[in-house]
């Protein structure tokens, strides 16, 4: 069988897709593509500046997409964004939770004072998305894409210490929120299905992509040793093991659209260690299977965003 690629993306005529962090990278990549295959395309970032480029971008070359500011480290914010999106009474059908980035060398918050990285990746997503779920559930086949990484398979979720106020380590904070993302997923597929939900919850990862997330960070003063290891290793890894922004993005992309697609399912590359090739059905982790992980992580992050999935329309 020939490898998943572009050309077996169907078409997207009709349909309404988001991609957060879609102003550069994996999500300019996932935005791109959705638009290319005739999907109207809502791009959400941060920055300002490259997300209009990008939409212009889009426009200039045919597609149907616009652009929406706004920061997934900041939960008022996602109120206000959700609820200005579900007032338009439009069904949503794609969703790809994207946006991310490497956690600083030294522990940074967001707004709301969780670590950044837990805070923007997982908190932020669970968030946009239970606020989103009206909107969502507004379409006859919605799909939400959840973005992890290889390194889910080192994480631990410290339920003691979980926005790594006593103890910070970048790395580790990295695959903690990796770990959280597919977690999520794996549960929100679970109670779609005991909702009846018309709704398929489906993670991904891009293997090792080379793109612009890690560029700040390679900036940063390491004063220790384990921070200049990690920041060589990473330069490393992305120079002689990565594949393309276009190509990372190609399991994000056969999860948000291939109608053999099934709720829970992970993509991730095919090739050795998983780093790079194309997109194939891929396992999780055993303890990303733990079922008892996996609620428990639910309600730790109800409790701190304030945000519960409805059963009710």
């Amino acid at each position: 069988m020939a490898a998943w690629s572009l050309a077996d993306l169907p078409s997207l005529h009709g349909r309404r897709a988001l991609v957060t962090g879609a102003a550069a990278g994996l999500g300019r990549e996932v935005a791109t593509a959705l638009a290319g295959a005739g999907a109207e395309v809502l791009l959400v970032d941060r920055d300002i500046e490259r997300g209009t480029q990008t939409a212009g971008h889009i426009v200039a070359a045919g597609g149907r997409a616009r652009f929406a500011a706004l920061d997934l480290g900041d939960q008022a914010a996602i109120r206000a964004f959700a609820a200005a999106h579900c007032a338009e009474h439009a069904p949503l059908d794609i969703l790809v939770n994207n946006a991310g980035l490497l956690p600083r060398l030294d522990r940074a918050t967001t707004r709301d004072g969780f670590e950044l990285k837990f805070g923007v990746s997982h908190l932020g997503h669970f968030a946009l998305t239970g606020l989103l779920l009206p909107a969502l559930r507004r379409s006859a086949a919605a799909r939400v894409v959840s973005v992890s990484s290889i390194v889910h398979r080192q994480g631990r979720i410290d339920f003691d210490d979980l926005q790594a106020e006593r103890r910070y380590q970048g790395q580790r904070a990295y695959s903690q929120t990796k770990l959280a993302c597919l977690l999520f997923a794996l549960e929100l597929h679970e109670r779609a299905q005991a909702a009846g939900w018309a709704l398929r919850s489906v993670a991904a990862h891009p293997g090792v992509a080379r793109t612009g997330i890690g560029d700040a960070r390679m900036t940063q003063n390491s004063r220790r040793l384990r921070d200049r290891v990690e920041v060589l290793a990473f330069r490393s890894i992305m120079r002689w093991g990565g594949q393309s922004a276009a190509d990372g993005a190609l399991p994000l992309l056969r999860a948000a659209t291939d109608p053999h697609v099934r709720g829970g399912d992970f993509y991730g590359p095919a090739g050795f260690g998983e780093w790079r090739g194309p997109p194939v059905l891929v396992r999780p982790a055993r303890h990303a299977q733990d079922r008892e992980l996996r609620q428990r992580l639910w309600q730790a992050s109800e409790a701190l965003t304030g945000v519960r999935y409805s059963s009710s329309r």
